[in-house]
């Protein structure tokens, strides 16, 4: 192809690059007595050990017997091995099945679904994005719950809206997200709503409530709880605090109470290692920035009156300005991860 090309009058350099090799390379396989087969790192070449067509054939014939057609591979080659007989491995006789557009799903029971992506989303501000979920809290009654219905927002990390009833449903769950955004004031803005695959989250009371108030609903996974792990790791960090009442709660309104003490606690007072030890109130209303430039002044003088204590810089107080639930694997270096 080469010498063709040179003799249309193509240049030798440019026609080796079409071909994706050096004009070295070139000179080198012209040189050789006897010509080789194409030793580019991309050519396609045959395997040494390629089944022939006549294999090919037997192989075909078999799978189209009467007495192997409705049978697969993995059931095929056992069978042929009872009676002595070996055409090929099972991947092989997929390989050629699917080739020959011979492998289709049968049966009433589902054919396999490709996976799809988790839902990915970014809030570089409060009232962006919200998690929420409902979790059950123990009764002193064996067999009896509470549910407490809780929603985190993904920037700040502070619980903008929880309430515990003594059921589940999507009437519940469309008036507690209507009071959250009425306290928050998110009506007419943008607003994502992320749940997991619950019936309250995809009751039609519920869609329809967040049609009319603006709010872009988002779900997880089915069955993959790591996908709304923000709204997983509020109700960890609930049912861990020392004051829970491992024999479960006397009565709603003492689950109510003690949920009550726990959610101040949580927004005001508790300082998240995640937010670099600010509370959720702090960084939902935006006073973290000021905290955490006074610490960098703090440990930027201490530095400087002990330098020999620093090897390096001081300690790093920024946090990222993007908030990401569930990021793209090829992302997560520049994103704050679940």
């Amino acid at each position: 192809m080469i010498e063709e090309a040179r003799a249309a009058g193509a240049r030798c350099r440019e026609a080796c690059e079409a071909l994706g090799i050096s004009v070295r390379t070139f000179e080198r396989w012209t040189r050789e007595e006897k010509v080789q087969e194409d030793g580019r790192p991309t050519a396609q070449r045959q395997p040494a050990n390629r089944i022939s067509e006549h294999e090919r054939a037997q192989i075909l014939e078999v799978v189209n017997s009467e007495r192997y057609r409705d049978l697969p591979p993995t059931r095929i080659v056992p069978s042929l091995a009872d009676e002595g007989r070996y055409l090929a491995s099972e991947s092989t006789f997929y390989r050629i099945l699917r080739a020959e557009n011979l492998l289709h799903h049968r049966g009433r029971a589902r054919a396999p679904q490709e996976k799809r992506p988790a839902a990915t989303h970014s809030a570089s501000g409060p009232n962006e994005v919200w998690c929420w979920d409902i979790t059950w809290l123990a009764a002193r009654v064996k067999g009896q719950f509470f549910y407490l219905y809780l929603i985190l927002d993904l920037y700040s990390r502070k619980i903008v809206g929880w309430e515990v009833y003594e059921n589940e449903s999507s009437e519940l769950a469309a008036e507690f997200v209507e009071k959250a955004c009425l306290r928050e004031k998110t009506l007419g803005k943008p607003l994502i709503l992320h749940s997991d695959n619950g019936s309250p989250m995809k009751g039609s009371t519920l869609v329809a409530k967040l049609e009319a108030l603006g709010v872009t609903p988002s779900k997880s996974r089915p069955r993959v709880s790591n996908d709304n792990a923000f709204a997983e790791s509020i109700f960890r960090t609930c049912k861990y605090r020392p004051s829970y009442p491992q024999g479960g709660f006397e009565s709603l309104e003492k689950a109510q109470s003690w949920v009550g003490t726990f959610v101040h606690w949580y927004n005001h007072e508790h300082q998240h290692s995640a937010l670099k030890f600010v509370t959720p109130q702090q960084r939902h209303s935006g006073l973290d920035q000021a905290i955490r430039n006074k610490r960098k002044a703090v440990y930027a003088a201490a530095k400087l009156h002990n330098p020999h204590r620093w090897t390096r810089g001081t300690r790093n107080w920024e946090l990222p300005t993007t908030v990401w639930l569930n990021p793209e694997k090829n992302d997560e270096p520049l994103k704050e991860a679940a």
